[in-house]
């Protein structure tokens, strides 16, 4: 699986854009599953155009899933959600991230008392109930969480995969795993970024840190 960031080809105008594209497609016609994470989130159409640049088979970008941001409110991600269901994509809906400021939003309560990331974790359950083995429509859980989820109200059993990104640069490590997401490890979808892309360019090293990595991670996950 590739996980390209977005945002590292934009700045870079359309030449960044053309290599982005190069790079979903080549992975895609290799067999690699490409998660595109762009973070996007909007209203109405706007929304829509998003989902059509990374969700739409018409597209240079299409990807397999999308990271999105539910913090417009959940419904403003049906965009996003029908045309993943209608091109058999998948998304990854920010839940609870990997980054220390992420918990002044996600962990405040609502006004049902509830967090804001267990609502979210409960709409994605919600658009998963009866597939199996597991729904398209994942989270995304930070991997460096450590033990603070046993003193939050959030269910993970949300029946989709779970996007765990902070493994490597950010301080996780393969063995934190089992500690934060309990019962549903065996739904983790490990994401290592900096961690693998330090050994670069070389192909050489690249592949050796990623076959060290993806070994680690099969013992914790299997």
């Amino acid at each position: 699986m590739l996980k390209p960031q977005s945002a590292f080809f934009e700045r870079f105008g359309s030449r960044g854009i053309a290599v982005l594209e190069r790079a979903v497609t080549e992975s895609r016609d290799a067999g690699a599953l490409v998660v595109m994470d762009a973070k996007r989130g909007d209203i109405g159409s706007t929304m829509a155009a998003y989902a059509d640049a990374f969700l739409d088979p018409a597209s240079a970008l299409f990807s397999d899933a999308l990271t999105v941001s539910p913090y417009l409110g959940f419904g403003s991600l049906r965009p996003a959600v029908e045309r993943a269901r209608t091109n058999g994509c998948g998304l990854f809906v920010l839940a609870l991230t990997s980054n220390p400021e992420g918990a002044e939003v996600q962990l405040a309560a609502g006004g049902d008392g509830r967090s804001v990331a267990a609502n979210v974790l409960g709409h994605i359950a919600a658009e998963n109930a009866g597939a199996e083995p597991l729904g398209s429509i994942g989270a995304v859980v930070g991997a460096t969480l450590g033990g603070t989820l046993r003193e939050t109200d959030v269910d993970l059993d949300v029946n989709g995969p779970l996007l765990a990104p902070g493994i490597g640069a950010q301080g996780a490590t393969a063995a934190d795993l089992p500690g934060v997401f309990g019962a549903a490890v065996g739904n983790v979808v490990p994401s290592i970024s900096r961690g693998v892309l330090r050994h670069g360019p070389s192909i050489g090293p690249l592949r050796a840190a990623a076959e060290s990595e993806a070994s680690l991670l099969a013992d914790v996950l299997a």
